[in-house]
């Protein structure tokens, strides 16, 4: 867990296959306010270019990613 980016928001997308924690990431982001933070936890190996194509199309943020093992966390800043 980072100690120096507060999430607002926990998302727990261990498990799913891909497409699907880009497609809960695009839903769960909008349950934030403009401004707040989410953090997605998936396991996903495909993750670390989706969601990075996802924000740059969406025009929301990734604040820093983390790898620990086969686990991928993201800090994503709602901009929009």
């Amino acid at each position: 867990m980072s100690d120096d980016i507060k999430a607002d928001k926990v998302m727990d997308l261990k498990g799913l296959p891909c497409p699907m924690p880009v497609v809960k990431i695009s839903k769960g982001i909008k349950e934030v306010a403009v401004g707040q933070v989410v953090e997605a936890v998936t396991s996903d190996p495909g993750a670390l270019a989706d969601f990075p194509a996802w924000a740059k199309t969406s025009g929301n943020e990734i604040m820093k990613t983390e790898q620990e093992g086969k686990i991928t966390r993201f800090f994503i800043r709602r901009v929009k």
